[in-house]
């Protein structure tokens, strides 16, 4: 099994975090009543970053890269302390207060990864993981047009505790291509996961 490029971050230590320390998340304890009157209780995590007034926390970005050989999608490698791994990811980010998800889309490509593109598809909300955390997005559609000059050689902008490495997979075979990098010991991002899950179900149901 090959050594993912971006291993070389280490866990130096692991332990509970002070409440009076966090600064993007908080546990949560809600109590509330079944359907059948019963008192129960819920721990749950939740974000400390949503601007105010805001639906959402982030957006997660699907970006279409059309090739002569045909249509790619843009993915990441970057690592992910919480489950000590590189996970292969969409580019995605928090949105910032004022910005629509198209607009952070468009912002969050530009920055994680150098291309310009325009925002063509936004999806409803989704919930990442609502047994355990209030975490949302919207899912947006970027259109990148490889012919513009600014996208023959994109140059991200990343900031000091970012390390990305882009590449991209053609769609046909991305349900493969995940198989293949689980395999050399990448983390799956479910919504990556997600999409390669779609397309094989369009392919076998011809939709």
């Amino acid at each position: 099994m090959s050594v993912p490029t971006q291993a070389k971050s280490t866990i130096i230590s692991r332990g509970p975090l002070d409440p009076a320390e966090a600064r993007w998340t908080r546990l949560v304890k809600t109590t509330y009543t079944d359907p059948l009157g019963v008192e129960r209780t819920w721990e749950s995590g939740e974000r400390q970053t949503r601007p105010a007034n805001c639906e959402i926390d982030g957006v997660g970005i699907v970006t279409i890269l059309t090739k002569s050989t045909g249509p790619e999608l843009l993915l990441q490698k970057q690592y992910r302390p919480p489950i000590d791994k590189v996970v292969i990811e969409i580019p995605a980010g928090l949105i910032d207060a004022g910005e629509t998800p198209e607009q952070c889309a468009v912002r969050e490509l530009k920055e994680e990864t150098g291309y310009v593109g325009v925002a063509e598809q936004t999806s409803p909300i989704m919930y990442n993981d609502p047994g355990f955390c209030n975490t949302n997005l919207n899912m947006v559609h970027v259109r990148v047009d490889m012919t513009l000059p600014e996208n023959q050689n994109p140059k991200p902008e990343l900031e000091d505790n970012e390390f990305i490495e882009c590449f991209s997979v053609p769609m046909a075979s991305l349900f493969a291509e995940t198989q293949r990098l689980e395999q050399e010991g990448y983390a799956i991002d479910a919504r990556v996961g997600t999409l390669a899950e779609g397309i094989e179900l369009a392919k076998k149901l011809k939709l």
